[in-house]
């Protein structure tokens, strides 16, 4: 579809042009069109400088003491492995709880069948989960990397 100037190829091919991206026949029809359509060299010449920009940016990259998210002292770790244990086991009282109440309420088999089925499937796969990521952990080459 020919564009406001009588460009007949998609603005994509501008960059791709830019890249020296383009198979020879789109890149000579973007090279005709370009001798010709200023609005198009100015399109081209913008998308250049946001190129070379982006090329030429940098960024700081963090120390390593910064990018950890690992606790900084001994009294934070000691804290946050007593809050993950209870906070594990608060979670797994109020489960029991749940499907205990669940149990008793229920009031056919069926009830309690679908109960157990679901509850165990869904055990089994998270078991299964963590036994394969103990597993990766063991093996895992790139464990110690950070950055």
């Amino acid at each position: 579809m020919p564009d406001a100037c009588g460009r007949t190829f998609d603005e994509a091919f501008l960059s791709g042009y830019l890249d020296q991206a383009l198979v020879q026949g789109d890149e000579q029809r973007v090279r005709v069109h370009l001798e010709d359509c200023v609005s198009c060299r100015a399109l081209l010449e913008e998308l250049a400088s946001v190129r070379d920009a982006t090329m030429s940016s940098t960024f700081d990259i963090p120390r390593n003491d910064e990018w950890s998210e690992a606790p900084r002292s001994g009294a934070s770790r000691l804290l946050r492995g007593l809050g993950w244990r209870l906070m594990t086991a608060w979670i797994v009282v109020m489960i029991g709880f749940g499907l205990w109440e669940t149990w008793q309420d229920a009031d056919n088999l069926f009830e309690r069948l679908l109960l157990v089925g679901g509850v165990s499937g869904v055990s089994l796969l998270l078991i299964s989960v963590f036994l394969d990521r103990r597993q990766a952990m063991k093996t895992d080459r790139y464990g110690e990397v950070r950055k």
